[in-house]
């Protein structure tokens, strides 16, 4: 179950640039291309004459065109013309409302008329000088609830990105969780301790020693449907932690945009925006495959847990302090699909104990 009058990230302006690209979201098949003028349009991934997908097709002077008799529909969703027929009577296939902002395609799959541009929310580090970003996307059978929970329980790095980011300080430290509003926070700052390998990365990166101690910050925030965006950095112990300046720490949002294609299986856009020595491409290359590494970690863990849930529906989860900032953002998305169903809370609250 997913909210559906709301923006997810559909894919990136590079995933259109050559051909249409078709792509299910919230179980909506729906096919991606630039239209007239390089504006992006969608449509149902669904050919009105004998319902081949149009994703397989081309586009022509902004036009897309059907690959299998060169039917072609306008980006409203109207058939325009095919060769040696009469299409005026064909049906109306549905389009949806889409945007082009900070370096995504975003796509609403509700209801067109809810659609407003305005709640996609705003990045701050994008096109912005003083920041660099490098991410990517993988695809991953899983729900994308435990894609949130892993994002918002940060405790698992210790075990499952022991090389990378984990540390036994994560476990010993305790996090706080808080909610306002549609955000949910958790957030954890560890003190006067030594730097894991990535962050002694970062360090070096800003042209700073990496064989001090720092003080460490992760500040998880959700907000709905499934955007998660982690604050996290290292400064060098006793110059203000998260509040130290610049030239004292690496600091970075880690950016997660989690899209459902189905009920268990993700796209999830990942990537890392830094605010420290921003012009180095190589420093951004070698932070992406890094970051890309991480991930891939949480791709098998994620994939087996899936199928376990699938395997063993008459479990019940157990829910400790750790999974407060996961259990909290559950409870959010129980509500707004309630919202959008027309019933009481009460009735998708299931989802929270999952």
């Amino acid at each position: 179950m997913f909210p559906k009058n709301t923006w997810y990230v559909a894919c990136t302006p590079q995933d259109i640039d050559d051909k249409p690209l078709g792509r299910k979201i919230c179980g909506e098949r729906i096919v991606f291309y630039r239209a007239q003028e390089g504006l992006v349009a969608a449509l149902e991934d669904f050919c009105p004459h004998r319902g081949a997908p149009l994703s397989l097709g081309f586009v022509s002077e902004g036009k897309l065109v059907c690959g299998y008799h060169g039917l072609e529909m306008g980006c409203d969703g109207k058939t325009i013309a095919m060769p040696g027929q009469r299409v005026r009577g064909f049906p109306q296939i549905r389009s949806y409302p889409v945007e082009e902002r900070y370096g995504f395609i975003w796509v609403w799959p509700g209801d067109a008329a809810q659609a407003d541009p305005a709640k996609i929310p705003h990045q701050d580090w994008y096109d912005n000088p003083e920041w660099a970003y490098g991410g990517g996307m993988f695809h991953i059978h899983c729900d994308y609830r435990l894609m949130i929970d892993n994002l918002m329980d940060l405790t698992h790095e210790t075990y499952v990105h022991s090389g990378s980011i984990g540390q036994k300080e994560i476990d010993e430290v305790p996090c706080k969780t808080t909610v306002n509003g549609d955000e949910v926070v958790t957030s954890r700052f560890m003190e006067n301790i030594m730097p894991p390998p990535f962050w002694k990365l970062a360090l070096r990166g800003n042209n700073l020693a990496d064989d001090v101690p720092v003080d460490r910050w992760q500040i998880c925030r959700f907000t709905p449907p499934s955007h998660v965006m982690i604050e996290v950095g290292v400064a060098h112990a006793g110059m203000g932690g998260y509040d130290a300046p610049p030239e004292h720490k690496a600091y970075s949002i880690v950016v997660d945009f989690i899209t459902p294609e189905t009920e268990t299986s993700i796209w999830y856009f990942w990537g890392m925006a830094r605010k420290f020595n921003p012009r180095d491409k190589a420093l951004t290359a070698t932070i992406r495959e890094g970051q890309g590494k991480i991930f891939g970690e949480d791709l098998e863990m994620l994939q087996r847990q899936q199928q376990n849930l699938l395997d063993y529906p008459e479990r019940s989860l157990l829910k400790l302090n750790i999974d407060a900032g996961g259990v909290q953002s559950r409870k959010i998305l129980d509500r707004i699909m309630a919202e959008e169903q027309g019933v009481g809370a009460a009735s998708v609250s299931v989802s929270a104990s999952a």
